[in-house]
C-alpha cells in the first residue's frame, strides 16, 4: 500500500491558470479587500441563489455601517452541467463584477480543486470557504471572525479558524440510520487516527483563512475532493498554524452531492493516502513566499 500511494503520488500540486502572474488578482499579490468569499458550484442552480442572497444581504448591509468594510464574492463553476454559471453572471450584472466574479472551470475538479482554483484567484485580507447551499447561516461568519480573532498574535500573519457542527452531532445522530452512523464514526476515527486530532469536525464547508494562511496550505494541497478539507487541516498542523474550531449553526439542504457510501469510501482511501505519501516523501511541504 505505501508503494502504491507513494508511486501514484502527484509530486507537486499543479499551478493554477488563476496563479499565475499577469492581470487576473491571484493569491501572491498584495490584498486589495477585506474579505474574499469563495463558492464552489457544482450543479447549484437551485440552491445557489438562496446562498448568494443571505451572502449579499448580509455583505452590504455590513459595508453600509461600516464603508471601510470592502469584499468580493467568488463563485467557482466547477464545470456544471445546469444553469449554474447563468445564476452566479445574474449576481454580477446586480451587484458588479467587483463585488461578485464567477470563475468558470471546464471540466469537473471537485470541491477541493474549485475552492483552490478560487483562493488562488482573491483579493482578501481574508478568505472564507462557504458552501453553496447555505447550510450554515452567513451570518455566522462573525463567530469564525471571533475565533480568528482569539488566536492573535498570528505568527507570520498565519490563522485558521473552523466553523463546527460537533456540537449538534448527538440531533444529527438520532436521525440518521445505524449504517450512515456507523460510517461517520468510522471517518471519525480514520481522520482522528491518520490525520487531524485537534479538530472534531473537519469537512464543515465554513473556513476563515488569514491570506498568508491560505496561501501557505492552498499551494500545497493535492486532494482534490471531499477529503480535501482534511489534508488542508493536516498541512495547517504541519505547518503550526493555529487553528480555531467554532460551533456555527447549521441546518441540511436537500441536493447534497454526498453519496454516503462511495464519497466515504474514496475519502477512507484518500485519508490514508494522504498520511502514506507524506510519510513517504512523495508529498512534501514548501513554505511560500508572500509579497
Amino acid at each position: 500500500i505505501c508503494a502504491i500511494a507513494h508511486i501514484t503520488a502527484k509530486t507537486m500540486p499543479h499551478e493554477d491558470a488563476e496563479c499565475r502572474k499577469g492581470s487576473a488578482p491571484n493569491i501572491h499579490d498584495p490584498a486589495t479587500r477585506e474579505l474574499s468569499v469563495v463558492v464552489p458550484s457544482y450543479n447549484e442552480e437551485n440552491r445557489l441563489p438562496l446562498m448568494m442572497d443571505e451572502a449579499l444581504d448580509y455583505l452590504e448591509k455590513r459595508q453600509k455601517k461600516d464603508p471601510s468594510f470592502t469584499y468580493e464574492v467568488i463563485v467557482v463553476n466547477d464545470g456544471s452541467r445546469d444553469q449554474t454559471a447563468k445564476v452566479a453572471k445574474e449576481y454580477c450584472k446586480k451587484y458588479g463584477s467587483d463585488k461578485v466574479r464567477v470563475i468558470s472551470l471546464e471540466k469537473n475538479r471537485g470541491k477541493g480543486g474549485a475552492v483552490r482554483t478560487g483562493v488562488f484567484s482573491s483579493r482578501g485580507k481574508k478568505i472564507l470557504m462557504a458552501d453553496a447551499d447555505g447550510a450554515t447561516k452567513f451570518a455566522d461568519i462573525e463567530k469564525v471572525e471571533e475565533g480568528l480573532k482569539n488566536l492573535q498574535p498570528w505568527p507570520k500573519g498565519l490563522a485558521i479558524s473552523c466553523g463546527s457542527r460537533a456540537h449538534l452531532e448527538k440531533d444529527s445522530i438520532a436521525k440518521r440510520s445505524y449504517f450512515r452512523t456507523l460510517l461517520m464514526y468510522g471517518f471519525h476515527f480514520l481522520v482522528w487516527f491518520l490525520c487531524v486530532k485537534e479538530i472534531r469536525d473537519t469537512q464543515c464547508g465554513f473556513k476563515l483563512l488569514t491570506r498568508e494562511a491560505a496561501l501557505q496550505t492552498f499551494s500545497n494541497l493535492h486532494i482534490e475532493r471531499w477529503a480535501f478539507d482534511v489534508e488542508l487541516l493536516y498541512i495547517a498542523q504541519r505547518l503550526k498554524i493555529p487553528i480555531a474550531e467554532v460551533a456555527v449553526n447549521w441546518t441540511e439542504i436537500e441536493g447534497s452531492k454526498l453519496v454516503p457510501f462511495w464519497s466515504w469510501l474514496q475519502m477512507g482511501r484518500d485519508l490514508l493516502f494522504i498520511r502514506l505519501r507524506y510519510m513517504t516523501g512523495a508529498w512534501k511541504l514548501e513554505a511560500k513566499k508572500c509579497n
